[in-house]
C-alpha cells in the first residue's frame, strides 16, 4: 500500500452538500426537531404514530368517542384502539410492584 493511498477528508466547510430538508423544514438547520427524524430507522413512523395515539387519546377523553368510532376514523382496528388506550393508562399509573418494593 503505497502512502498516498487514502480518501481526501476535507473539513466541512470545504464540502459542499446541498441543504434541501424535508417534509418537515425547509432545511434541515430550520428543521423543528432536537433530532432528525431519518437519522434512526423508523423514526418517522414512531413520530407519526405518536401523534396518532395521541389524538386517539383526546378524543376518547374529551370528546366521548368510542373505540369503534375511532377505529373507523383512523383506519386501524378496534384492537389497536384498545392498545393504544391500554398504553396511555399504563403509563399514567404508577406500577404497584414498584411502590410495594419502595416501602418495604
Amino acid at each position: 500500500m503505497d502512502c498516498y493511498d487514502f480518501e481526501l477528508d476535507l473539513p466541512p466547510e470545504f464540502c459542499h452538500y446541498q441543504d434541501n430538508g424535508c417534509e418537515f423544514g425547509d432545511s434541515c438547520l430550520d428543521c423543528p426537531f432536537p433530532e432528525c427524524l431519518y437519522a434512526e430507522p423508523g423514526g418517522k413512523q414512531r413520530w407519526l404514530k405518536c401523534l396518532r395515539d395521541g389524538a386517539v387519546l383526546r378524543l376518547f377523553t374529551s370528546r366521548g368517542k368510542t373505540i369503534k368510532d375511532l377505529a373507523l376514523m383512523f383506519g386501524v382496528s378496534r384492537r389497536t384502539i384498545q392498545r393504544i388506550l391500554k398504553r396511555a393508562k399504563d403509563v399514567s399509573t404508577p406500577n404497584s410492584r414498584f411502590q410495594r418494593g419502595a416501602d418495604g
